[in-house]
């Protein structure tokens, strides 16, 4: 087994790849155990697979662990993971644990841990780097100290809580679907910890990739201020989708407290019924007026924050250029841009032909659109031909798959069984 000191933060996320090269998963956390002397010797990794299975893989299925990668033999148990007696997960459970220097020198926090290969091929922890209490100062933070696992003793019990501040940093590159299967796998009251630590967007983010049970498990104990600032920073449709599942009183409670204009959006959405055009759409739509050049459009389908699906196309309407607009006119598909040039008017090249959806059309028919004309976003219009939203193919997705297809263990489950 190629050998070298890991520090196991960085290997959040990392891929996991078979002898052949082809990927098998994602890192999700690394599993150890205790022993009556010495430090905690590696005995794992949880794996992400497809289907967003939590699956096991045996340190001695491992080749080499590097921060980039990681190289199995190939074999894998397929099995959902379970955590035995004795074990512990660094990530969810070790990161953040309080300590104490055995020397009587004061407590620390850890910040992250580093696993080591011996001679015979087995890895232990073989490092941990903590960072002491901070001093009778009011400002700055504790000095940061390398040491074994030796040298310090928890605090409290095994499994005691974690410093949740600890764990987010440790998470901080994580893609929002990641952070999201991450936070899942935390035990119960962890999670609520941790979401509450995160920032707003931070935690829209990942809450957009939770089954709606979670989501709702999460946000319960928090305050309706809190509620509403996470919400003001997610898609309005999935917002919407969310106050939904709340109490018809709290919900407008909430919506009260929410940003004037996000909350106008999360209404309209509440009013159609959620298997329709109008309660799957989002109301932030590309839109240009017939003038708008396509070097224009180029930069504004260009902005980080536009989704490739959203960016496909723009729609030209008649004025007011926002939801509800003036008469829908068509749209032009970003590939048509890049066919002309700069100084083109999208008004001259958009497909006037095209057939919008109406706020009121129905979940069966928007799928056999998109799936007749190979789609992937549909201008949604109300009775007055006023551009209202736009549908993505993902919205139409989730609203299709089984309501708990977010789930890691969904696919298994279901498996399992048949």
């Amino acid at each position: 087994m190629s050998s070298t000191r890991v520090y196991v933060a960085r290997l959040a996320g990392c891929a996991v790849f078979d002898p052949l090269g082809d990927r098998v998963g994602r890192v999700r956390d690394v599993v150890v155990s205790y022993r009556t002397k010495g430090a905690p010797v590696v005995v794992g990794l949880t794996v992400e697979i497809p289907g967003r299975r939590r699956v096991f893989l045996s340190i001695n299925r491992v080749v080499s662990i590097r921060p980039s990668q990681i190289l199995t033999t190939g074999i894998i148990n397929m099995r959902r993971f379970e955590q035995r007696g004795g074990e512990v997960r660094v990530f969810s459970e070790l990161i953040g644990r309080s300590m104490e220097f055995r020397d009587g020198s004061g407590s620390s926090v850890i910040e992250d841990v580093a696993i080591e290969s011996d001679a015979n091929g087995q890895w232990d922890v073989s490092q941990l780097y903590l960072r002491r209490a901070k001093a009778s100062s009011l400002f700055g933070k504790g000095q940061t100290v390398f040491a074994r696992w030796e040298d310090v003793t928890p605090s409290g019990a095994t499994g005691e809580s974690q410093s949740a501040e600890h764990l987010i940093a440790a998470y901080s590159e994580l893609h929002p679907v990641d952070l999201a299967a991450s936070i899942l796998d935390l035990p119960d009251e962890r999670r609520i910890e941790v979401a509450e630590e995160l920032s707003d967007e931070r935690l829209a983010d990942a809450l957009e990739e939770m089954p709606e049970t979670e989501q709702i498990e999460i946000l319960a104990g928090m305050d309706d201020e809190r509620v509403a600032d996470v919400l003001d920073n997610m898609e309005p449709d999935d917002a919407a989708d969310l106050l939904a599942q709340f109490p018809s009183d709290r919900s407008e409670q909430i919506l009260d407290l929410m940003d004037p204009d996000e909350a106008d959006d999360v209404r309209f959405l509440l009013s159609y019924a959620p298997d329709t055009a109008g309660g799957l759409m989002s109301t932030e739509p590309l839109i240009a007026s017939a003038e708008t050049t396509v070097a224009e459009g180029l930069a504004m389908i260009r902005r980080n924050e536009i989704t490739p699906a959203m960016a496909a196309s723009i729609c030209v309407t008649l004025p007011p250029f926002e939801s509800p607009t003036g008469r829908f006119l068509g749209i032009v598909h970003f590939q048509r841009m890049l066919r002309h040039p700069p100084q083109t008017q999208l008004g001259t090249i958009m497909d006037s032909g095209a057939e919008p959806l109406l706020d009121v059309a129905p979940l069966g028919e928007i799928a056999r659109t998109f799936a007749s004309y190979n789609l992937v976003s549909l201008p949604v219009v109300d009775d007055q031909q006023r551009l209202v939203g736009v549908v993505t193919v993902d919205d139409v997705l989730d609203h299709m798959l089984p309501e708990d297809w977010r789930n890691p263990y969904y696919e298994n489950e279901r498996t399992n069984g048949a």
